[in-house]
C-alpha cells in the first residue's frame, strides 16, 4: 500500500510539473492541460528539475511513445491514470546513447559511438543489411615521393620487370565501400547488441598524370575484396576504455597485372577496436597469409615486408580535426612493415558533411602491391570522402 502511495505521488509530480511546463506555450485564455493529449516531449521531461523521480517517469513514458505508432500514442490513456511503478533500468545493460528512444537515423546518429556507428554494433545504430557505407576513405589527391619507383621485383621465377621512367610525383585515386549481407547471426534478438557479416571492396590507383612523355599511365591499380564479421562487446577497460568489437576476415589483394608484374595474396585476419569517449579509438588487425603453391605464389615473401598485424590509433581533436597513425608490422626480429601518419580536417559542419581535407605521410614496405618490397617515403595531400 505505501509503495502504491508513493508511485501515485510521483505521478501527480510529473503531472503537476507537465502543466507547469505546457502553460507558457498556451494562450492565456486557455487552461493548461497536458493531459489532454498523451503525447510528451523530451523538454517536458527537463522541465521537471524539482524532482528527479518524476523526470524519470516521464522519460520513460517518453521513450515508450518512441516506439508507439501515432494512432497508439493519441489513444494512450493519460499519464496519471496509472499507479504502476516504472518498469525498473537493467544498469547492466551497456549504452552509448543518453536515452535510448528512435533509431530513425541508425548509424547516422551521433549520439552514439564512433565505432558503433561504423560497424552498427547496436540496434539503434542499425542502418539495415545492403545499403552501401563508406569503409575505407574516398579520395583523390597529389603523392609525392623521395624517389621515383624503383623496377618491380620478387623471389618468384619471371616476376622481375624492366626499368621504366616512372616520375616521383603521381595522383592517387582511393575508391572503397561496404554493404552489410547479413545481421543478428549470433546475436538473435538481443535488445542491445547485434553482429553483423560484411562484404567490402578497395581499390587504389596510382596515376602519373604529370609524365607526359609516358602518355600518363596508370602505373598501378591494387584490389582489394573481403568478407568480414563482427560481433560486439562492450568491456570495461584500465583508463576509462571500452573494448567494442572482435571480428575475423577474409581478404584479397592482387594488382591485376600480367607477368612480369602480377602481385597478389591471400589472408585471413582477426581484429578488434576499442575507446574512450568520442576522442580516442584503437583499431588492430594480425592476419595470416594462406599458403600458395611455388607456381602460383608472385610473391613468397611478402609478410616479411608488408608484415603480419597493423595497429591503428585516431584521435579527433577537436570537431574538425583527427590525427592519425596507423603501425605495420612482420612480428620478425627484421622489424620491418610501415607507419602511416595523418590528418584530417573537416570541411564545412562536421556533424552533416563527410568531406575533409588530408594530409598523409607514409613511410616503409607496402605503399603500392607492386612496390612491397621497397622502402619509400610518400607524401600525398587531398580530398577525402569518409564513412558516407
Amino acid at each position: 500500500m505505501n509503495e502504491t502511495k508513493r508511485h501515485t505521488r510521483i505521478l501527480m509530480a510529473l503531472g503537476a510539473g507537465l502543466g507547469m511546463a505546457s502553460a507558457h506555450a498556451q494562450p492565456a485564455d486557455k487552461p493548461a492541460s497536458p493531459l489532454a493529449s498523451a503525447q510528451l516531449t523530451w523538454q517536458q521531461c527537463s522541465a521537471l528539475a524539482g524532482s528527479n523521480e518524476a523526470r524519470l517517469a516521464c522519460y520513460d513514458r517518453w521513450a515508450q511513445q518512441q516506439s508507439l505508432p501515432a494512432a497508439a500514442v493519441g489513444s494512450a490513456p493519460p499519464v496519471l491514470a496509472s499507479t504502476q511503478p516504472a518498469p525498473p533500468v537493467d544498469a547492466s545493460v551497456p549504452a552509448t546513447r543518453v536515452v535510448s528512444v528512435s533509431t530513425e537515423e541508425g548509424c547516422r546518429d551521433r549520439q552514439y559511438s564512433t565505432l558503433s556507428r561504423f560497424w552498427e554494433l547496436e540496434n539503434g545504430s542499425d542502418c539495415g543489411t545492403f545499403t552501401f557505407r563508406g569503409y575505407r576513405p574516398l579520395s583523390v589527391s597529389f603523392s609525392a615521393a623521395t624517389k621515383k619507383p624503383d623496377t618491380p621485383t620478387s623471389p618468384a621465377e619471371g616476376h622481375t620487370g624492366t626499368a621504366i621512367d616512372y616520375q616521383a610525383n603521381e595522383m592517387r585515386i582511393g575508391l572503397s565501400v561496404r554493404t552489410k549481407l547479413a545481421q543478428g547471426i549470433l546475436t538473435k534478438d538481443d535488445p542491445v547488441k547485434k553482429d553483423s557479416l560484411w562484404f567490402g571492396y578497395s581499390q587504389q590507383s596510382t596515376w602519373q598524370l604529370f609524365n607526359g612523355d609516358l602518355s600518363r599511365p596508370f602505373r598501378t591499380t591494387d584490389h582489394e575484396p573481403e568478407v568480414m564479421y563482427v560481433y560486439p562487446t562492450d568491456f570495461k577497460l584500465p583508463g576509462g576504455w571500452r573494448w567494442r568489437y572482435a571480428g575475423l576476415g577474409l581478404v584479397h589483394q592482387s594488382n591485376g597485372q600480367s607477368l612480369p608484374y602480377s602481385r597478389s595474396w591471400n589472408r585471413v585476419y582477426l581484429m578488434g577496436g576499442m575507446e574512450l569517449d568520442d576522442r580516442f579509438t584503437v583499431t588492430g588487425r594480425i592476419w595470416q597469409r594462406l599458403n600458395e603453391s611455388a607456381k602460383s605464389d608472385d610473391n613468397p615473401d611478402i609478410a616479411e615486408y608488408i608484415g603480419r598485424a597493423e595497429v591503428t590509433a585516431r584521435w579527433n581533436l577537436n570537431r574538425d580535426n583527427q590525427l592519425g597513425v596507423t603501425v605495420r608490422n612482420n612480428l620478425r626480429d627484421s622489424g620491418r612493415g610501415s607507419i602511416r601518419l595523418e590528418w584530417l580536417k573537416a570541411i564545412g559542419d562536421p556533424t552533416k558533411s563527410n568531406l575533409r581535407f588530408h594530409t598523409q605521410l607514409f613511410h616503409g614496405y607496402g605503399d603500392t602491391l607492386v612496390d612491397y618490397n621497397r622502402k619509400r617515403t610518400v607524401l600525398n595531400v587531398g580530398l577525402s570522402l569518409v564513412d558516407f
